[in-house]
């Protein structure tokens, strides 16, 4: 007989693997500062914890938003998804989409990229 908890693990992998995909574009704001960072993911459901990661363990590859993290802490920090893809995009035209909604939001939140 398995051992129950391999078979949890496996049963919890296969409903990773099958769950949903959303892609989309996100925003990072800084509240004292009002400072914003936004970006494209293919996957929103992971993004923020993988950012928030990244900035907590000081290796974030975004200059600016690092030293934000760094001045005023991790509590200070929001993040809000603004749109998110149809999830029927072939794989390219989801790239071409995601490249043109974050110029969009980058212009029309006066933003910086991730």
């Amino acid at each position: 007989m398995p051992d129950p908890s391999k078979v949890e693990r496996k049963a919890a992998i296969d409903a990773y693997k099958r769950r949903k995909v959303v892609g989309g574009i996100y925003v990072v704001t800084c509240v004292p500062t009002g400072e914003r960072w936004v970006g494209a993911a293919n996957d929103l459901s992971t993004i923020k914890n993988r950012i928030w990661f990244s900035l907590g363990t000081g290796s974030a590859p975004w200059a600016s938003l690092q030293k934000a993290w760094k001045a005023h802490g991790a509590d200070r920090f929001t993040f809000a998804e603004l749109e998110s893809l149809p999830d029927d995009l072939e794989p390219y035209a989801r790239e071409v989409a995601l490249k043109e909604r974050l110029a969009h939001w980058q212009t029309e939140l006066a933003a910086n990229t991730i």
